[in-house]
């Protein structure tokens, strides 16, 4: 084979399997099995490795680096990643838009309703529709330059896809309404200059248990929850062992401006950049839209592939979300509507002894009412005095109580200072 046949096989090859991952991570389809797919990548890694003169930064091949980091660089943030204020009920959600209404009185509220990952915020730095620095969200200010280790997910797109004619018209005939047109048409068809993505790595339930499986066969310490797994395996300076993790990635931000006028068309415009977002976010006219969007995705919620404890609700509007504001570090027009929670403290202000039908013993405490799982709980069984002996438990102690599906449980864990 030539120089120039191997360049432009190289070449081939690369446009193959990014169209495959495209398919596989953006919409969600396969064209050809997952041993097809390895046997290009492999074709790719062997003519790169008889040619290495035509070896690119966004080639496929190159997601796992080769010696370790020393230590991590600090990347200071263009935009602050702010935090987001919790609720938790429908009341609540009402308190959110009085306030914004008040701030923003001609406003017509509606909302981006987006799925809250259990995982760890990112931002993705493209450069000529290239990915060259991505960094974890830090203190939101200042985080650490993690492009070696964001590389390996397959999800994160080395280079940016350019969309075709029609998906361009498809998507301004849908969603272009208060789009800046020529703005948008420019920027979508000519990648230069810097793009900033926004998203979270997270860790499926699968490859979480399959881990801590792994863990317990090595005698090595489980991990507490997908969340702790990705963070860490994100900040390994060893990237071969990010890349082992199989993290995963949905986009939920654009940072810059493609004349986009609300957050559903920068979600939109993502996927267009073939950028993986959660299928089932979606628009939200009305409250009582936002409160069905959150008890759909609440009832889901145990046979999602991932951790979630509830919906982030975006104002859609731009100019409104910017007119609101922030406070503290804390943006007004956003929230994260949680579940009902699975754990809560509460105090514990008596014991009474429960005599049952075989003639056992229960002590059973009495606490302050605490709201858990959507239940008001103010009775939990000690089992026995051995448990309350093993526990420590005394009159006035903060416990921790845990509703494991249906059914309280014990309280876990006490909180003696």
């Amino acid at each position: 084979m030539t120089r120039q046949d191997a360049k432009e096989r190289i070449e081939k090859l690369k446009r193959e399997i990014n169209h495959h991952r495209y398919l596989y991570h953006v919409l969600d389809r396969q064209e050809i099995s997952d041993a097809a797919l390895d046997s290009l990548k492999h074709e790719l890694y062997k003519l790169e490795q008889q040619f290495p003169e035509f070896i690119t930064p966004d080639s496929p091949t190159q997601r796992v680096g080769g010696k370790p980091l020393d230590e991590f660089k600090k990347v200071r943030h263009k935009t602050p990643m702010l935090s987001i204020e919790d609720i938790f009920s429908l009341d609540e959600f009402n308190d959110w838009q009085d306030r914004n209404q008040k701030i923003v009185p001609s406003a017509k509220f509606d909302y981006y309703a987006e799925i809250k990952m259990d995982g760890l915020a990112v931002s993705l730095i493209y450069r000529g529709g290239f990915f060259v620095l991505g960094s974890t969200r830090g203190d939101g200010v200042i985080g650490e330059d993690a492009t070696q280790n964001l590389k390996t997910i397959d999800a994160i797109p080395l280079n940016l896809r350019e969309p075709t004619e029609a998906e361009v018209k498809n998507f301004l005939k849908k969603y272009g309404e208060g789009i800046d047109k020529n703005k948008f048409e420019s920027k979508i068809k000519n990648l230069k200059g810097e793009i900033e993505i926004r998203g979270e790595v997270f860790m499926t339930k699968r490859v979480f248990d399959e881990l801590n499986r792994e863990q317990e066969r090595k005698g090595e310490p489980k991990f507490a929850n997908p969340r702790n797994a990705a963070a860490g395996s994100v900040r390994q300076l060893d990237s071969k062992i990010t890349a082992s993790r199989k993290l995963d990635f949905f986009g939920y931000a654009l940072m810059t401006d493609f004349g986009q006028s609300t957050h559903e068309q920068a979600h939109k415009i993502l996927k267009l950049l073939g950028v993986k977002t959660n299928p089932l976010n979606g628009r939200c006219r009305a409250p009582a839209e936002v409160e069905k969007y959150h008890e759909e995705i609440y009832k889901k919620r145990p046979k999602l592939p991932y951790w979630t404890d509830g919906v982030v609700l975006v104002v859609n509007d731009n100019k409104t979300f910017d007119r609101l504001g922030v406070v503290g570090k804390t943006p007004r027009g956003i929230v994260a509507y949680k579940f009902p929670a699975e754990q809560a403290t509460t105090i514990v202000r008596e014991v009474k002894w429960q005599v049952g039908r075989t003639g056992a013993i229960t002590p059973v405490a009495i606490m302050d009412p605490v709201l858990i799982g959507g239940t008001t709980v103010q009775h939990a069984t000690l089992h026995n005095l051995d448990e309350i002996r093993r526990l420590g438990l005394k009159i006035g102690d903060t416990v921790i109580l845990e509703k494991a599906g249906d059914v309280i449980t014990k309280g876990v864990k006490i909180l003696p200072h």
